[in-house]
């Protein structure tokens, strides 16, 4: 039975043991980073005590978060103490061992994309051990492991609330920072070049920021699956990592033209679909590198937002433009659980390999938000509480 299966029919059941991960490291991370990760059962019985011990409420719901109180730079990223309540019915509380950053947690940093309201708690995936379960929930248990990507936000904090509908179980060979990376991470990859656009052997597709957290992925399944990947990359040290994860052909966008090199790379035909989260900069040179009827995918603008487009400008070559959410392509239970199911799939099989090359401690936010916007990143990233 397939893991996706597996996961559908059991749904919150701790699912059978799959090959062994390795936990790659970088001796480039940062000298705050920790290479570091937490066993799945680490304080498993003192989450458990915790869990049923009655203790004073007010001690019991404070927990540390980093919280958004205006908009701006890494620095508006504060480090207190925040209540958290008990879960309600259909909810769950986790106490998290490992949270992914993502470029979407800058962008709400920023305003570019707009938080509920001021003050927030930012981050969108995260895994932890269920603490507490709602009134009436069934199927789940305290001492469960599971993740969570996308909505609600506010995974950067020790613990928080979570639809339980929202949450998957984690197979017990995946350690929580590999499965905090990847969460949001792999899922969008899954859905970019899988439903969004279906990706088939012979097809030539672009990966802007391909040695990042999504590119790097992308650029390996999109292999596994019989494309020919060309990536584009700032500099040589990420182009030795693109080339690992199946680049055929690897760009280094400060040194060359990505448009006339892709255009020498395609003899001139263009490739099929391009995967685009850089934005304002690479906007129109994607549309140029994109073969009659082709795809752009922009999902992502780390270097701002992009010009308006005319239309017109899509009917020289019969163009598709989309800018596609992870959240529209995991609106039921069955799409979360598939997502997923072929995401950890696809790790246990060896196709994905994931990098967690940077870890931060939770309270060091800021820093962890400043290095990944200088760029001084590859791979991914995550907080550890």
């Amino acid at each position: 039975m397939s893991l996706s299966r597996l996961l559908r029919f059991h749904h919150f059941l701790p699912l059978t043991p799959t090959p062994t991960l390795t936990l790659l490291s970088s001796s480039s991370s940062s000298s705050s980073s920790s290479s570091s990760s937490l066993p799945l059962t680490r304080h498993r019985s003192t989450l458990l005590t915790r869990a049923s011990a009655t203790t004073d409420s007010n001690n019991n719901n404070m927990v540390k978060a980093i919280r958004v109180h205006e908009l701006g730079g890494p620095e508006v990223l504060k480090w207190e103490d925040v209540e958290i309540g008990e879960p309600k019915e259909g909810e769950v509380r986790v106490r998290n061992q490992a949270i992914g950053i993502n470029f979407i947690d800058v962008y709400y940093r920023k305003g570019v994309y707009k938080a509920p309201s001021l003050p927030f708690t930012p981050g969108m995936e995260a895994v932890g051990v269920v603490t507490a379960v709602g009134d009436g929930l069934t199927g789940r248990q305290v001492g469960d492991v599971v993740a969570y990507a996308g909505q609600p936000m506010g995974s950067y904090a020790e613990e928080q609330i979570l639809p339980a509908n929202k949450v998957v179980p984690v197979p017990p060979s995946i350690d929580p920072p590999v499965a905090a990376s990847i969460m949001l991470k792999g899922m969008t990859a899954h859905f970019l070049l899988r439903r969004c656009f279906k990706v088939e052997p012979g097809h030539t597709i672009l990966v802007h920021a391909a040695a990042g957290g999504v590119g790097s992925l992308l650029c390996q399944w999109a292999n596994a699956l019989g494309a020919t990947v060309i990536g584009t990359v700032s500099n040589k040290d990420k182009a030795a990592q693109a080339k690992e994860d199946g680049c055929h052909h690897v760009i280094i966008y400060k040194e060359e033209d990505f448009v006339a090199r892709v255009n020498e790379i395609t003899s001139g035909n263009g490739v099929e679909v391009v995967y685009d989260s850089v934005g304002k900069d690479t906007f129109e040179g994607s549309l140029a590198c994109l073969k009659l009827r082709g795809y752009m995918v922009n999902f992502g603008q780390s270097s701002g937002t992009p010009d308006p487009v005319p239309l017109s400008s899509l009917a020289a070559k019969s163009l598709f433009l989309t800018r596609p959410s992870l959240m529209q392509y995991v609106v039921t239970r069955d799409e979360l659980l598939e997502a997923a199911g072929e995401l950890f799939a696809n790790i246990a099989s060896g196709v994905l390999k994931v990098r967690v090359n940077h870890s931060y401690p939770l309270s060091e936010a800021a820093k962890a938000h400043e290095d990944l916007e200088n760029r001084k990143t590859s791979g991914s990233v995550v907080l550890i509480p």
